[in-house]
């Protein structure tokens, strides 16, 4: 039987790097990688639908299945997650020193429906207590100006949001004290470059993201892996087969940080930073499937759902391909 060819647009990942050297295959399937900046993959598929298979934001997939449309069906395999209190940077002139400071500040932010601005504004909301509305939302370019939701908004109307100018970039505003704090997935260039007047709100973030785990359990996800539905629809057994592989892709990286005679990764104590990661997460901890995820994917459906980006409360079971749900083991 003739393979099926797949388009597949997604960043260069270890996690896939199996998938695109052929080393693991999804029977039956034969993927053309297309790899893309995921800002780029998101704006094409979100927009257009330019491809059978897609990286795909979370806080994106969750808004296209509450309006059924664009028709994707998400398989649970989690090509990026992230630790997001490292995102919220800060004018020091601005006068916040704790997250409770934020309130009545001016935050930019590249889109409000990104997910790492969902999960900062869901943990902020609910680990200390200040709320979306209670902060003034500037949108638009954080390097390059022009930047707009690549997804149209109906926001409650407590929420103050409006773009910045067409000329004005929120790293610099964010330099000059035009807005008082950043929240966002990429560090800003000001930031990057050394700024006297820029640092982060939690200088420690990896204590407190590593106490943010151990009180929750989640380790939060940012980008799922779409299929068209009429792929789906034609050959429904297309995402058993892909994700299996996913999940073979994923173990062979395991497999080779595991290896200790020369290191797999470009990190002189990667070996310390493994066995702590395992000590406080277990041997699996990037892990794919609804099971292992339901605590964390519950938190972004109610994250969304109470910022107003979604009108309904998603079912889990209801975003993934229903011959994925279930691990099997062959006896």
């Amino acid at each position: 039987m003739k393979k099926l060819n797949l388009s597949f647009g997604c960043w260069d990942y270890d996690r896939i790097q199996s998938l695109t050297n052929g080393t693991v295959q999804a029977e039956g399937i034969d993927l053309n990688w297309l790899n893309m900046p995921v800002e780029e993959t998101f704006w094409r598929m979100m927009r257009y639908q330019e491809f059978d298979i897609s990286e795909l934001s979370l806080s994106s997939y969750l808004i296209a299945k509450d309006r059924g449309y664009p028709n994707f069906t998400a398989i649970p395999v989690f090509m990026s997650r992230f630790f997001r209190h490292s995102g919220i940077y800060i004018n020091k002139n601005s006068g916040i020193k704790e997250a409770a400071d934020l309130r009545g500040k001016r935050v930019g932010i590249p889109e409000y429906q990104l997910t790492a601005c969902l999960w900062i504004r869901g943990i902020l909301h609910h680990d200390y207590g200040v709320h979306p509305k209670e902060m003034n939302w500037l949108t638009g370019g954080q390097e390059e100006p022009g930047r707009v939701e690549k997804i149209k908004l109906s926001l409650p109307p407590e929420i103050n949001i409006q773009p910045i100018q067409n000329d004005q970039t929120l790293n610099q505003m964010l330099e000059y004290g035009e807005i008082d704090a950043l929240i966002a997935p990429r560090a800003p260039s000001c930031f990057l470059n050394g700024s006297t007047n820029v640092q982060r709100l939690f200088p420690d973030y990896v204590s407190v993201e590593k106490d943010y785990y151990e009180r929750t359990g989640i380790f939060p996800i940012m980008h799922v892996v779409a299929i068209k539905d009429e792929i789906l629809e034609e050959h429904p057994w297309a995402a058993a087969n892909l994700y299996q592989a996913f999940v073979e892709a994923k173990q062979k990286v395991y497999e080779g940080f595991n290896q200790t005679a020369a290191l797999k990764v470009t990190l002189p104590w990667f070996v310390s930073e493994l066995e702590n990661t395992k000590k406080l997460m277990g041997d699996d901890f990037w892990p794919y499937g609804l099971e292992k995820n339901r605590k964390t994917l519950e938190a972004a459906v109610t994250y969304s759902y109470e910022q107003g980006m979604i009108k309904n409360k998603l079912r889990i079971e209801d975003l993934f391909a229903a011959s994925t749900l279930e691990e099997y083991t062959l006896i």
